[in-house]
This record gives C-alpha cells, sequence and structure tokens, in this order.
C-alpha cells in the first residue's frame, strides 16, 4: 500500500515535472465528509443543517495544492490516492468555496471536471482545528498571490516610467569649493625675528637695560632683533643681579658665589666701613 502510494506521488511529480509547472502542497487532512446538498433556492446564505450529516455520501482525504496563483482542492481516495473530484479556487473568499451560515466546520465547494461541467457539494471536517487549518491555507495563499501581483505592477511602473537623467549636459560644469571654511583664525602676535610671543600681564612693566657697572653675571651682547632683546630682558629682569653703587665693594666679588646659582643678599649701606677695617 505503502509502495503503491509513493509511485503515484513519484508519478505525478514525474508529469508535473515534464509540464515544466511545480505544484506545491498547501494543507494534508486525513479525514473529510462529503455531501450531497440541495439546489440552493434563493440567494440566501447555505445551512449545514439542510445536509444528511449523519449519512456522509463519500469519505476521503483533502489535499490541498497550488500551481501559480491558482489553487486546487482536491477530494481523494485514503489508500490509493484516487481523485475524487477538485475545486480550482482563483479566489478566496469567492464563489469556488463559500461558508455555511450554521457551522464553522463546514464548506460548499464548486469542484469542476476536466471538460469544464461544475456542481456544487458540501464537505465537513469533524474537527474545528481541521477546518481552521483549511481556512488559513487558503488565506495565505491568496494573501501571497496579492502580494506578487503589486511587486509585478510596481516593477513594470519602474521600467516604463521617466528615468533621471543625472549625466552632464555638453559643456556643463561645477565647480566645487574644497577646504574654504567660514572660519577665520586670529593672527597670532609675532615679532620681528618670527618668534611667537605672549603680550606682557596687564600692568607689568620690563626692567630696563643693566648698566655697565654689573659683574658676576654673564651677558650675552644683543645680536638679535626686537624679540631677542626681549627675551634678554625678561631674563634680566627675573635675575637677582645686584648693581654695585661702590666702587671700593668690589674686592669682595671675588669670593662671592656666581649670581646663576645663589641669589646674593642685599648688602648694607655701611659696607665701606667694612672694607676699611
Amino acid at each position: 500500500m505503502s509502495h503503491n502510494h509513493n509511485s503515484h506521488i513519484n508519478n505525478t511529480w514525474i508529469k508535473m515535472a515534464a509540464e515544466g509547472e511545480y505544484e506545491s502542497i498547501l494543507c494534508v487532512k486525513p479525514d473529510v465528509n462529503v455531501y450531497r446538498i440541495p439546489p440552493r433556492a434563493s440567494n440566501r446564505a447555505y445551512r449545514a443543517a439542510d445536509w444528511k450529516l449523519d449519512a456522509p455520501d463519500w469519505t476521503g482525504r483533502m489535499r490541498i495544492t497550488a500551481k501559480g496563483k491558482v489553487a486546487f482542492i482536491k477530494l481523494e481516495d485514503k489508500i490509493s490516492g484516487e481523485l475524487f473530484a477538485q475545486a480550482p479556487v482563483k479566489e478566496y473568499p469567492g464563489v469556488a468555496v463559500e461558508t455555511v451560515s450554521d457551522s464553522s466546520r463546514y464548506f460548499v465547494l464548486r469542484i469542476q471536471d476536466d471538460n469544464g461541467r461544475s456542481a456544487f457539494i458540501g464537505v465537513g471536517f469533524g474537527d474545528r482545528g481541521d477546518a481552521f487549518d483549511f481556512n488559513v491555507a487558503l488565506q495565505d495563499h491568496f494573501k501571497w498571490v496579492k502580494q506578487e501581483l503589486e511587486l509585478s505592477k510596481n516593477a513594470h511602473l519602474g521600467d516604463s516610467g521617466p528615468k533621471l537623467d543625472l549625466g552632464f549636459k555638453e559643456g556643463q560644469t561645477i565647480t566645487l569649493n574644497i577646504g574654504q571654511g567660514k572660519r577665520r583664525d586670529k593672527p597670532r602676535p609675532q615679532g620681528s625675528g618670527g618668534f611667537g610671543l605672549l603680550p606682557p600681564p596687564p600692568g607689568g612693566k620690563i626692567a630696563p637695560p643693566p648698566s655697565t657697572g654689573l659683574s658676576n653675571h654673564n651677558i650675552v651682547p644683543q645680536t638679535g632683533g626686537t624679540a631677542t632683546g626681549c627675551l634678554l630682558e625678561l631674563d634680566n629682569s627675573n635675575s637677582n643681579t645686584v648693581v654695585q653703587s661702590n666702587p671700593s665693594s668690589d674686592l669682595w666679588g671675588d669670593f662671592s658665589a656666581p649670581a646663576s646659582s645663589v641669589p646674593a643678599a642685599p648688602r648694607p649701606q655701611n659696607a665701606t666701613n667694612w672694607i676699611q677695617f
């Protein structure tokens, strides 16, 4: 039994492959009941209570497949897989599949044969979960069909619409300003020697140049410009250099420490008396 069923599936797949179309399976339900239903007398909805629910006319398997955009509800024999009837569905909800007004487990299908003749039959599921799966399988398929149609339409409009020309016309040029910002750097103060110096503190005074009577301090002669002289003036103003007002105190200069390492202490006014003593 299993071998015959597999052979039928393989033969069906080979036939579809030869035709160049692939048929996918959306849903399979092993137990479904089929009923003959009376003709619809008016436009009112179908009612499952009008059917002979306790005596189904046929029992078998339902398989929902899709080939392209069309879904097929196939009623097959449980054992042999022989096709009993099928209902092509091109839209859902639609005339091919209708619900009944008094139950969620029963539906009305419009089946068709190879010659195009159609008839309406009733189908029912013993479990509400099977009826729910049947409904969702059809809804998902036609939701996908709708999305495919929208994508195809958008792609067609994109190809046929006007194209944006971003190329340069003949003789057309473009100007680029690179590295020209609006920010301006403030000029730095510079001396004539090219060295950038900070301005003196407010209220500060630069000491005048030392006199020729300085001792114990190496004075560099001013050979540079204004900036070099300014540096020497700042250095002289910060060094502890003692200006000797009495020439007779030169005798103590031989024993004093270098002015650059030890600051000289201020001498009292009566230094001359000590020298004479």
